[in-house]
């Protein structure tokens, strides 16, 4: 399964979301009003998630912030990784 499928997958069933993955754009903001409106407990559980089910750590907040923008940003990161 592609990254950006298994991190949509991934995000309705733990952060509980009411959408499908269809819903969800590859670059669409995860957080605030225009984009799905994570918050920043779904933040912290997003982080936790990548961590279990991708073993990338998060190096510091201001990496979070950048990787956290998208469902591509996240999957460039942890391809990029993955790649490593």
């Amino acid at each position: 399964m592609p990254t950006r499928q298994r991190l949509k997958e991934l995000m309705i069933s733990e952060l509980m979301l009411d959408m499908t993955a269809e819903d969800i754009g590859d670059d669409t903001p995860l957080f605030g009003p225009a984009g799905i409106g994570l918050d920043s407990v779904d933040a912290l559980q997003l982080v936790v998630m990548i961590e279990k089910h991708f073993g990338f750590k998060m190096a510091d907040q201001e990496q979070a912030k950048r990787m956290l923008q998208s469902v591509n940003t996240i999957a460039e990161a942890v391809d990029q990784q993955a790649a490593v």
